[in-house]
């Protein structure tokens, strides 16, 4: 017996393969959010920062291919404490005055049995390092499409490592709902 989700996942495979998926989708902002979770206070606090702000867009080839970007403008970060944002926005993090976004480029979204496995490159500032992670996809409509997905980024490895005493967590999570319509 196979579950909503191998079924929905059979949908997709098989709408990529058809074709009907093809063309230019575009991120729906209004209806998308992304959120930057971390650790502080040794792992006692929770900071949670929103992007007001996103981009994004991609391509479905007729054969099924994807190509895509999602970017996230740093100076939209809101943690709703306008000094940490401040701080963020500054060297010690994101230098979002020379560095504007954190983008990711799909490089392939292969289905999967609980979604889809999306890869391809993260860049924060002036470092882009390969990343993989799970997804899940719903064909909302014939034009319309939702992506959920829960990042896991050691900041560390971009050169993020600003941490007074320890304090901060080099762990975080962005969870991403893209809503992209087919234009």
């Amino acid at each position: 017996m196979t579950t909503p989700t191998q079924q929905t996942q059979a949908a997709l495979r098989a709408r990529l393969t058809d074709g009907s998926l093809a063309g230019n989708w575009t991120l729906n902002p209004a209806q998308s959010t992304a959120v930057l979770r971390s650790k502080s206070m040794w792992g006692l606090t929770s900071v949670k920062g929103v992007f007001r702000d996103l981009e994004g867009s991609g391509t479905v080839s007729a054969a099924g291919e994807i190509t895509g970007a999602i970017a996230l403008p740093t100076g939209s970060l809101d943690t709703k404490n306008s000094k940490r944002d401040t701080h963020l926005r500054s060297a010690d993090f994101f230098l979002s005055e020379k560095y504007p976004a954190i983008t990711f480029s799909v490089g392939t979204i292969v289905p999967a049995s609980e979604g889809v496995t999306i890869s391809g490159t993260l860049t924060v500032r002036d470092s882009s390092r390969p990343i993989s992670f799970p997804a899940t996809v719903a064909l909302t409509g014939d034009n319309e499409m939702v992506l959920d997905a829960t990042v896991q980024v050691d900041r560390s490895e971009f050169g993020l490592t600003w941490n007074k005493m320890g304090m901060v967590s080099m762990n975080n999570a962005i969870t991403i709902h893209a809503v992209l319509t087919r234009s």
